[in-house]
């Protein structure tokens, strides 16, 4: 007997996000999320993305005990303006049950079906910006904190349910060792004289903040063209501002613009905290914050969680100048590999700026989808 509630007060809320503690508690490869943050992002009057989103939350039960959850979301700004007519599901954990799997999924359906929408896809979040995607390859490697990690058999139970594979997402690495920048170094001489590009690099947060609006422009301009893709907006670059920058180090972001001082390229690293995440255990204090303190201090390896180049100037040889301001960083603080985080396959323009890093694909994701 399978009961589904709805998560509609706090104290369920907390058993929702707390449920993949539980699920995952004895494999080492799951990186646990922070429980504040997980709630704030539930939250409607904490997050931005219920601007132009709806979202409900269920919890599977048997015999008393909670044995799954999923988030059945509708994105408008996706259905109104782009005319997908999806709704997605995301933060999806389940026992090795098909059965929990379908009485939760139905929930999602449900609300397809009532807003009258054509197709379900999943896993994903409200934005480009949050999670995505079953890992289907790579169950052997920690996962980071900006991916949902799954036990092997989630892929199986949406396949048996007729779903049908959407997009392919690969994770890689590289080291960084191995990296030349002897090329990187003389084509970066070569543009700046060509075209007047000038690159940025900061010290402080501080310093950082009067460009991020821009940044997210470009972030905006640069990922349009993807078939994924659904903008983010000001209400969302603000939360965005005052959550997550702080937790990058200055030093790991890098503009780059052109001779009218327009910026035409940006990239984000930031330092592995799936470690610290662990030891935490969701928690930032009593002792939790230290943890992620001494992480992004000292770190030997990083995250690429964003790479943006202006469409303009993609065959310019942009990039260029990133990657020699990124060599100089990671040099001085000993960084020893390189995360490329997950990256559509078919992105083209992505997959050639790492063309000459020698990476190794070590995880591989997708997301699915199915008609209602």
């Amino acid at each position: 007997m399978i009961t589904i509630k709805e998560a509609n007060t706090p104290t369920l809320m907390k058993s929702f996000v707390m449920f993949p503690f539980e699920l995952y508690k004895n494999d080492s490869n799951w990186v646990p999320p922070l429980i504040q943050d997980e709630l704030d992002t539930f939250d409607p009057q904490k997050n931005p993305s219920f601007s132009n989103a709806e979202a409900y939350f269920y919890l599977a039960y048997q015999e008393g005990k909670i044995v799954g959850r999923i988030a059945a979301i509708i994105n408008w700004e996706e259905v109104k303006h782009q005319q997908k007519s999806k709704v997605r599901f995301g933060w999806w954990d389940v026992i090795d049950d098909l059965e929990v799997t379908k009485a939760l999924l139905e929930k999602v359906y449900a609300l397809g079906k009532k807003n009258n929408l054509s197709y379900v896809e999943g896993p994903m979040g409200f934005s480009n910006l949050d999670k995505v995607g079953v890992v289907t390859e790579g169950f052997d490697r920690i996962a980071s904190m900006i991916t949902w990690y799954n036990f092997p058999y989630y892929k199986n139970h949406l396949e048996a349910l007729g779903y049908e594979n959407e997009k392919e997402y690969i994770e890689s690495h590289f080291s960084f060792s191995n990296v030349d920048i002897a090329p990187y170094k003389k084509a970066g001489d070569l543009i700046r004289k060509r075209y007047g590009y000038v690159s940025k690099s900061f010290q402080s947060t501080k310093e950082i903040l009067p460009y991020i609006d821009e940044m997210f422009a470009l972030f905006n301009e640069s990922y349009a063209r993807l078939s994924s893709f659904v903008a983010i907006n000001q209400i969302q670059i603000d939360y965005i501002k005052e959550k997550n920058i702080k937790l990058i180090n200055p030093e790991y972001i890098k503009f780059v613009f052109d001779k009218e001082g327009k910026m035409v390229a940006f990239g984000i690293v930031m330092p592995s905290f799936s470690k610290a995440l662990k030891k935490a255990k969701g928690r930032l204090f009593p002792f939790g914050f230290l943890h992620l303190l001494r992480a992004k201090k000292h770190h030997d390896e990083v995250l690429f969680y964003l790479i943006g180049v202006d469409p303009e100037h993609q065959n310019k040889g942009v990039t260029a100048l990133i990657f020699e301001e990124y060599y100089d960083s990671f040099k001085k603080n000993g960084v020893q590999n390189c995360i490329r985080t997950p990256e559509l396959e078919d992105n083209v323009a992505i997959q050639n700026i790492w063309k000459n890093f020698n990476s190794e694909v070590f995880r591989r994701r997708r997301t699915y989808t199915k008609a209602l």
